[in-house]
């Protein structure tokens, strides 16, 4: 005969999964550490500088 098994823990433990799952997926959407946030803003900001000095002046 089957274990007999607790529906409400079955259905929390599914959530937990559930949100589980989710954190992952905005971890790799999302998740960026402010050293990156950091090395990207630089390294725009140096592109700008690099575009705005070889524009001709009118």
């Amino acid at each position: 005969m089957a274990e007999p098994i607790n529906f409400n823990k079955a259905r929390k433990a599914k959530a937990r999964a559930q949100k589980e799952q989710q954190a992952v997926e905005n971890r790799a959407k999302f998740g960026r550490t402010k050293a990156e946030k950091q090395a990207e803003a630089a390294r725009r900001e140096k592109l700008r500088k690099e575009i705005d000095s070889s524009k001709r002046e009118t």
